[in-house]
């Protein structure tokens, strides 16, 4: 690298830093100023401006705040105050947001729920949150009665007349609620290190783990962004990700609503609309993953994938080879990947594009953003300690784990999960020095020379699929419970063009067992994305000394049946059964001719 392409790099960097800093300058444990204040200042500054695009529709920032009032004044009326924990399942569209914004100006907290979720799984994710009342779009309502509940939230209907005398008519309440703000007293004494969400990620106990995200959090992510992407009001945010993952929902959020720009929410991600809505709705700027970029990529060349109004992206999880035939093919100004987890402390931008990186912290950085990587036994799943019984930092370009250091400071404590023994698993102490303590980020990756990190891979068991995280402990509870299978050994496969892995499933069967019924009873036990794409059956299932199932093989050998000889099934995407698995659609499935 040139003198002048250094200098240019760390001009970047520092400015976008400065300017993070600065506007984190209010985000502190004790101070009160959250993202309502924020969205209540938009509406008085600029009432008409557009807050939110959808379906051809727009809500100004008046409106917005308008509907955020009326779901406040709602919740007052059900005794629903601060600290009250209110779950949200509902597809992305402007009343989530509302909906939130609105527990927000009376101090409640709410459980993001994500919407593929169904029966033992969707019910444990309510329960875990202690909330007693659920907010449910129309469209949903039907996962949420047939989930298993010991002892259901009361249900709020929104969007169309409630199915019985128990289900609550929130349409008609939000429709009879006052829109003037609430007393600011309904949430006084609620400061920023208070929790705002329950936002859920996938564990390997096999069900979702609600972890604590703060308010403080919240406007610490958002500044990042805003830092780093300088949004204007002008800008239109383009949206297509799910609004209970804080990508979709807290990161580009942030970008619209700091701004006083627009928010474009899309219901479901279509490749097929992307460049169309991108078009019709003027978008500066979208919200990608790297699932999200392969689709795009591998689609039929659109004569609107051009000529656009982007001027920059932000994401995470484009890989590096296929970051710049994006950029080129697509036309895209700038891209901002990242780093970061909803549970995790350690966060960082890559401000100044440099190909593959997640992002960079430079050495005379890290007393303000602590990020190492440590060297890591992969067998025993945990990081190397040398003689001294510390840990070892990696040289540059050595693969290890990325732990991030603990701090009171904003942004860097690691707020955990709501059962305490999952947090302390999180936790490494004596890492460099004898007492010090660090959140492990549970991947793997490496740090170059100048400070740049790059992801090299997810350890243990769980692994990405469709943008989702997959717990194969999940996945194989599920298969158990089928009539006919003994056991099964699932994990991840990876295939050639496909971002993340696919699941597979090795599983040891008897006469009972129904192939034919495997699918169907799937589709009540697992949400999409975790359903296995693979399945091979054995005679037998290989385990460790210490009775744990081995994967290592079975990962390496994948999914080719001439190098198999146990019978392999492939689900196909357009009936959703399991299908043999021939050489021939092998050679398909590798060649990218058939969608998975």
């Amino acid at each position: 690298m040139g003198l002048t392409a250094a200098v240019k790099r760390e001009a970047i960097y520092l400015g976008s830093i400065a300017r993070t800093l600065w506007l984190l300058r209010r985000v502190k444990p004790d101070a009160s100023h959250s993202i309502v204040d924020i969205v209540e200042a938009q509406a008085k500054k600029h009432p008409a401006n557009a807050a939110i695009l959808y379906q051809g529709q727009v809500m100004t920032y008046a409106e917005l705040d308008a509907r955020a009032n009326r779901y406040a004044h709602w919740a007052l009326a059900q005794g629903i105050g601060r600290g009250t924990p209110v779950a949200l399942l509902m597809e992305n569209r402007p009343d989530f947001i509302c909906a939130w914004l609105g527990m927000f100006k009376v101090g409640a907290q709410v459980a993001l729920i994500n919407t593929n979720l169904v029966g033992a799984a969707l019910s444990h994710s309510i329960t875990v949150s202690g909330s007693r009342h659920a907010i449910v779009g129309a469209e949903l309502v039907r996962n949420f009665l047939e989930a298993p509940f010991d002892a259901p939230p009361a249900l709020w209907l929104e969007g169309v007349d409630p199915l019985d005398g128990q289900t609550g008519n929130l349409t008609s309440a939000l429709a009879a609620a006052p829109d003037g703000a609430p007393d600011k007293a309904a949430r006084a004494g609620v400061t920023l290190k208070e929790r705002a969400f329950f936002i859920y990620t996938s564990g390997t106990t096999g069900l979702p783990k609600a972890a604590n995200f703060s308010h403080m959090r919240m406007l610490f992510m958002m500044s990042g962004f805003v830092g780093a992407l300088r949004p204007r009001e002008s800008d239109r945010i383009y949206d297509p990700l799910p609004l209970y993952h804080s990508t979709g929902g807290v990161c580009a959020v942030g970008l619209a609503f700091f701004s006083g720009g627009a928010l474009i929410i899309k219901r479901k991600f279509s490749v097929h609309e992307f460049w169309s809505d991108v078009h019709a709705y003027g978008a500066t700027m979208f919200e990608y993953i790297g699932e999200l970029c392969r689709y795009l990529l591998n689609a039929p060349p659109s004569p609107l994938e051009r000529g656009h109004n982007i001027r920059a992206i932000t994401g995470n999880g484009l890989r590096p080879e296929i970051w710049r035939e994006f950029q080129a093919r697509f036309a895209i100004p700038r891209i901002v990947e990242f780093y970061g987890a909803t549970e995790s402390n350690v966060s960082m931008l890559n401000y100044d594009g440099t190909v593959g990186a997640v992002g960079r912290v430079p050495d005379y950085l890290e007393w303000l953003l602590p990020s190492r990587v440590v060297r890591f036994d992969v067998e025993k799943e945990m990081p190397v300690r040398g003689p001294n019984g510390l840990c070892i930092e990696c040289r540059a370009d050595e693969v290890g784990e990325a732990i991030g250091g603990l701090s009171k400071r904003a942004g860097r404590e690691f707020e955990g999960y709501t059962n305490r023994a999952e947090s302390d698993k999180k936790m490494l102490r004596d890492v460099f020095r004898h007492g010090d303590m660090w959140f492990r980020t549970g991947d793997l990756m490496r740090r170059d020379a100048h400070g740049y990190f790059y992801f090299v891979d997810r350890i243990g068991d769980t692994f990405r699929w469709k943008g989702e995280n997959v717990s194969t402990g999940e996945v194989g509870e599920a298969l158990a419970a089928v009539p006919g299978i003994l056991e099964a050994n699932v994990y991840g496969v990876t295939v050639p063009g496909m971002e993340g892995r696919a699941g597979m499933a090795s599983l040891v069967v008897d006469g009972d067992f129904r192939l034919d019924l495997l699918a169907e009873r799937l589709q009540h036990r697992l949400a999409p994305y975790a359903r296995p794409i693979f399945l091979r059956l054995s005679p037998r299932i290989d385990v460790t000394g210490t009775f744990k199932q081995r994967k290592m093989d079975l990962v390496r050998e994948g999914f080719d049946p001439s190098a198999i000889a146990d019978p392999l099934y492939v689900m196909d995407a357009g009936s959703g059964a399991y299908e043999r698995l021939t050489p021939q659609r092998y050679g398909e499935i590798i060649a990218g001719q058939i969608r998975l």
